[in-house]
């Protein structure tokens, strides 16, 4: 690392701080801190998502892009206003499922994996295809289902639009099966509202899903083993064999959108950093995504999050600096959680960090 007085390049690519800072705040308040410490630093910020909810923010603030409003069902069928963005040439949407079948749309007592369909996700690529679309990005994090995607499927069909030769990319981030103990409904029904007894069931409605997908001869019986396959409730299993889609990391996909190898390309040093870090980040989480960038170019990366949980000493033998911003800070987490302390603490720690290298 060299000494902070000849540091003349910093990007900063901060993920949120969940439950107190956006992505942007997080980069905002980092910037303070390196210009505290380092007053002529040329300084880049790029917000990023791992590709989950958050996708179409981070690309409205990275490309030329137009909201699409429309009216789809939601997760329960009832009617919903949604959105999505079309790049400037008309030819790419960038969406995300949870805008139309996320788990945050379903009023907790309403939660039923049992009862909520991606059909409104259907609706959105239908209207995406009809628009001329020759690409569609979508994020596949906070659903609310367990179909398998057949909800989708059921509006394509009834759109007309189920065989298309449009490229669909997918930001996924976890590599479960379609279904089994480490599938899509033992592993993440519960989170959307499922009963052990539920569970079971959802399971076996996956288990048929597939079987019937494969006596039909669309796919082999290999791809309910895909990783991948069960996320979102086993949507992508139905992206994967029906509309031939391509499952990418989420961060990766975000990235290459950035053309974060260039922006990197002349820095001295890259910050980044997320709510809480630990040995799951090292699992395609963004800090792991930018660190893996910056090991490939050679430049110095640092992480800083609000809590570590570093007790194996693995972060710290990835990353140049790994450092909790509130390690100083003996104050509750209800306090910690709040955006101004947090807004604080990140910039402090920057320039703490920064003015320790002299």
């Amino acid at each position: 690392m060299k000494n902070n007085y000849r540091l003349k390049r910093v990007v900063l690519a901060f993920d949120s701080f969940k439950g107190c800072l956006s992505a942007r705040e997080a980069c905002a308040a980092a910037a303070e801190g390196v210009r505290a410490a380092i007053h002529q630093a040329e300084i880049a910020e790029l917000p990023v998502s791992d590709g989950g909810e958050g996708l179409v923010a981070c690309v409205k603030r990275l490309l030329p892009t137009s909201e699409v409003k429309l009216r789809v069902h939601g997760p329960l069928m009832d009617p919903l206003e949604c959105s999505y963005a079309l790049s400037a040439d008309g030819k790419t949407a960038y969406m995300e499922m949870a805008a139309a079948s996320g788990l945050t749309l379903v009023p907790e007592e309403k939660r039923n994996p049992l009862l909520t369909t991606t059909f409104g996700v259907g609706e959105m690529l239908a209207d995406a295809l009809s628009k001329g679309c020759e690409c569609i990005v979508m994020g596949i994090g906070g659903s609310a289902t367990c179909d398998a995607g057949e909800g989708m499927l059921q509006a394509l069909r009834q759109a007309g639009c189920l065989q298309t030769s449009c490229r669909i990319l997918v930001a996924c981030d976890v590599d479960n099966p379609l279904y089994g103990p480490n599938g899509a409904a033992y592993v993440f029904a519960p989170q959307k509202g499922a009963t052990p007894e539920q569970v079971a069931l959802l399971d076996a409605r996956l288990r048929h899903f597939a079987r019937q997908t494969e006596e039909a001869g669309i796919t082999s019986s290999a791809m309910a083993c895909h990783p991948g396959s069960g996320a979102a409730g086993g949507l992508g299993y139905a992206l994967l064999t029906y509309l031939h889609a391509d499952l990418q990391s989420g961060i990766e996909l975000l990235l290459n959108l950035a053309d974060f190898d260039t922006l990197i390309q002349d820095a001295d040093l890259v910050i980044t950093g997320e709510g809480k870090s630990d040995a799951q980040t090292l699992m395609g989480k963004v800090p792991f995504g930018i660190l893996k960038r910056c090991r490939q170019k050679g430049v110095a990366c640092w992480l800083l999050s609000g809590a570590i949980d570093d007790t194996e000493a693995v972060l710290s033998s990835h990353f140049d600096l790994v450092k909790s911003i509130n390690e100083a800070d003996p104050r509750p987490l209800s306090q910690l959680l709040l955006p101004e302390v947090a807004r604080e603490n990140l910039r402090k720690a920057v320039q703490k960090a920064l003015t320790a290298l002299r």
